[in-house]
């Protein structure tokens, strides 16, 4: 199945002031043309990447295009030299300001798309690999008092269905803090997550959580004390119910 661009940018921030702006950014730009077969989404990175270089555009919307041509396999090879190559077109100060957020994003100590985080990425999640759907990664941040660690998805990446039983007490705490995710208890509606936002689990519901399709995502988990507890891990998040989420 050919990977469907979803882009809310436009509803979570003009929604209500321009819902007619708001509209053609989420729905025809994104909606439609970025979703035309008749070009990949790698090249259409790099047409969009030149496009806005070539205006001087250097604010966000050029660091999300840069985040997005990295996610489609742009290497940083290919996004140096696409940067010096526009530079005898559209000007070596155009190129400066781009090499600085290219540098960030395609960083060789991060993956793509996390390079504002404030928290450590840590190392690949190879122990727990196993009940992922995608690459995450782990950082222990205090082992003291309430073990705390951040989580890091690649975009699509969740972890499977699982359970934090508890005899007593038990249970997890998620604390956003970069991207956009998603949280879903057993029988209930998927919850949109982001930055700053708080996800209370109580021990032995069954759930899933993990990044958007077009977003890195972290948070940080927090096994809450109790008696006898232990985690059950259970199927897959499939890609037919991951693929419905927008």
């Amino acid at each position: 199945m050919a990977e469907k661009i979803v882009q809310t940018a436009g509803r979570q921030q003009l929604g209500t002031f321009a819902p007619d702006f708001a509209h053609y950014n989420d729905d025809v730009l994104f909606g439609e043309n970025w979703n035309n077969i008749d070009i990949d989404l790698k090249t259409r990175s790099i047409i969009t990447i030149v496009a806005l270089m070539s205006q001087g555009v250097t604010s966000d919307a050029l660091k999300y295009h840069l985040i997005n041509a990295k996610n489609h396999d742009v290497s940083q090879k290919e996004i140096a030299a696409i940067i010096t190559h526009v530079a005898f077109y559209a000007g070596w100060p155009h190129a400066w300001a781009v090499f600085g957020l290219a540098k960030e994003i395609w960083s060789e100590n991060e993956p793509s798309g996390i390079g504002g985080s404030i928290f450590p990425l840590g190392e690949p999640n190879d122990a727990y690999a196993e009940y992922f759907v995608g690459k995450s990664w782990l950082a222990p941040l205090t082992t003291e008092q309430i073990p705390t660690f951040n989580v890091t998805f690649e975009p699509k990446c969740r972890n499977n269905w699982h359970i934090h039983h508890a005899k007593s007490g038990g249970g997890q705490m998620l604390i956003c803090v970069y991207g956009r995710g998603w949280h879903q208890e057993w029988g209930k509606e998927p919850r949109e997550l982001h930055a700053g936002d708080i996800v209370n689990i109580p021990a032995n519901v069954k759930h899933w959580h993990g990044a958007a399709a077009d977003s890195w995502f972290q948070h940080i988990a927090q096994e809450i004390p109790g008696e006898e507890c232990s985690t059950e891990w259970c199927e897959a998040v499939s890609d037919e119910e991951y693929l419905r989420l927008k």
